[in-house]
């Protein structure tokens, strides 16, 4: 790793420390100075700061040099969308959107070059992840580093790399957001309908296109893989600038290696009732809870006592309205957790506890 990128945080540190001096020598230099400190004539008291800036800005630079051979875009048949080197044997990762249900793509280094075939190895789309590998890795093509997602945290610098609107190559700067953010990927223009739980968010321009990529920390490694952008159903549900989500590196990780190594995920980590449900609605044809349509006495719900025609109304401390809002409560759950579901059989309200099974 480039020496400047692997001193990238503390750098970072150093810029925030300049800038501040800066500003309290600005407005109080007789307070934040001695009398044998102060500027002389001609001498500026923010001279520090543009040189930190540069160091910053040559950090930018280092980590898109080092990370950017391993972003490539992956064209479809309907759509396009980005993926990110996971391996020295031409495995890509991506969301499962941006596969479809093709089997067959072209995919181009984001550096440039001749597109190469890719192959499906295999798309996992209840959490929006896919593997496909290239037939030939072109030359100058390297596998990512890929960060832990449990040091990320709220303020930390990213960058977004990927082909947004096809501009491949595109680097967007910005910082996470959240942690932990529960949501869903809806199915309209190709969506998969999977809901992510613990979804790194961050204000770093998330496009069409983007869907993916690498969402990269200072250090180089990949710490998340952009999936969607926020949208505002009062905007007739256009994008809400600045606010883009990415899958947690912990998750593609987890999905990938199984992919690779078995052809499919054989472990997914998510909690499940094991239950066939539906929405239900109020007389007031509002949404009301979700029908068990079918519940297997081995699975999860049957073996705490749920039957079809029950209505779940509450899972934990959550309120459950919709098979969404059902889908969300267990995203943030593991399987082989114990909770309290409230339910309606008939008239009466009942609860039990259930010992959640896997997705």
């Amino acid at each position: 790793m480039d020496v400047s990128r692997a001193h990238a945080r503390a750098r970072t540190r150093r810029l925030l420390l300049s800038l501040t001096a800066g500003a309290c020598a600005a407005a109080l230099v007789g307070s934040c100075s001695s009398a044998g400190d102060a500027a002389g004539p001609g001498q500026s008291t923010q001279a520090a700061a543009p040189r930190s800036a540069n160091e910053l800005e040559d950090d930018y630079r280092a980590v898109i040099k080092d990370v950017l051979p391993s972003v490539v875009q992956i064209d479809a048949a309907n759509s396009l969308g980005s993926g990110v080197v996971y391996d020295a044997k031409g495995h890509v990762v991506t969301n499962a959107h941006v596969v479809g249900q093709e089997k067959s793509f072209k995919v181009t280094a984001a550096t440039g070059g001749q597109p190469v075939t890719a192959r499906l190895v295999s798309s996992y789309p209840e959490q929006d992840l896919a593997v496909i590998r290239l037939e030939t890795v072109p030359q100058g093509l390297k596998a990512a580093e890929f960060g832990d997602s449990s040091a990320v945290d709220m303020g930390q610098i990213v960058l977004a790399m990927g082909s947004p609107l096809g501009l491949s190559g595109s680097v967007t700067q910005g910082i996470v957001s959240a942690t932990g953010r529960d949501g869903q990927r809806g199915r309209a223009g190709g969506g998969t309908g999977a809901t992510i739980g613990n979804m790194v968010q961050t204000s770093a321009a998330i496009n069409p296109g983007n869907s993916g990529g690498a969402l990269v920390n200072l250090d180089g490694q990949v710490v998340g893989i952009p999936t969607l952008a926020a949208s505002d159903p009062e905007l007739g549900g256009g994008s809400a600038p600045g606010i883009g989500f990415a899958i947690p590196a912990s998750m593609v990780r987890t999905v990938a290696d199984q992919i690779i190594k078995d052809g499919k995920v054989t472990d997914s980590g998510r909690a499940a009732l094991n239950i066939t449900g539906r929405t239900v609605l109020d007389d007031d044809y509002e949404p009301a809870g979700v029908a068990v349509v079918e519940a297997p006495a081995n699975g999860a719900a049957g073996k705490a006592g749920l039957k079809p025609g029950d209505v779940i109304t509450r899972l934990g401390d959550a309120d459950v309205t919709t098979i969404t809002s059902l889908s969300e409560a267990l995203a943030a759950r593991k399987p082989g957790e114990k909770v309290a579901v409230t339910y309606v059989r008939g008239t009466e309200t009942e609860k039990t506890e259930v010992v959640l099974g896997e997705m």
